[in-house]
């Protein structure tokens, strides 16, 4: 059984996000998307919220799960047993960034091989920095997110 991590922040996931995740769960028998705790990047969303969000809104997948961890994405793969990373490709400037992050990793662990699947034209200028920017001033998102990502968005606005 040939399993794939697709790590990252998803803060909050998006439909670029979800695009690649489709792609992925077609090729791989089991996709694990692993939400990074990462203290140092001062998260917009908190880690439970950002899996509870992913979780609703990949419930449809029957080879996705979902989890999260704290530390290098290789050494999780390796806990997990994975071989492949899954990462997501929107334009071309996203990936001088990924073919230094992929050949790092490659460097640390050479067993663990990178796939990088480009989105559909379409989400290729949605990013999690832009829908947090668009909800910070109550916009609204529904077109770039799934819709229980919009709704919780539109409940702490209310809340607010």
């Amino acid at each position: 059984m040939k399993t794939a991590i697709y790590p990252g922040s998803f803060d909050p996931i998006t439909k670029g996000h979800l695009d690649v995740l489709d792609k992925a769960s077609k090729m791989f028998d089991k996709v694990i998307i692993a939400v990074l705790q990462n203290d140092a990047k001062h998260a917009f969303l908190p880690t439970e919220d950002r899996v509870k969000l992913i979780k609703e809104s990949v419930a449809a997948y029957e080879n996705v799960e979902v989890d999260s961890f704290d530390g290098l994405t290789i050494d999780y793969a390796r806990q997990k047993g994975c071989e492949v990373l899954i990462r997501g490709l929107r334009a071309v400037s996203d990936f001088e960034y990924e073919m230094q992050l992929s050949q790092t990793n490659s460097a640390l662990a050479p067993e663990i091989t990178t796939v990088f699947l480009i989105t559909k034209p379409k989400y290729n200028f949605i990013s999690s920095s832009t829908v947090k920017e668009i909800a910070k001033w109550n916009g609204d998102i529904s077109k770039f997110v799934p819709e229980c990502v919009a709704e919780y968005f539109k409940s702490a606005a209310a809340i607010n």
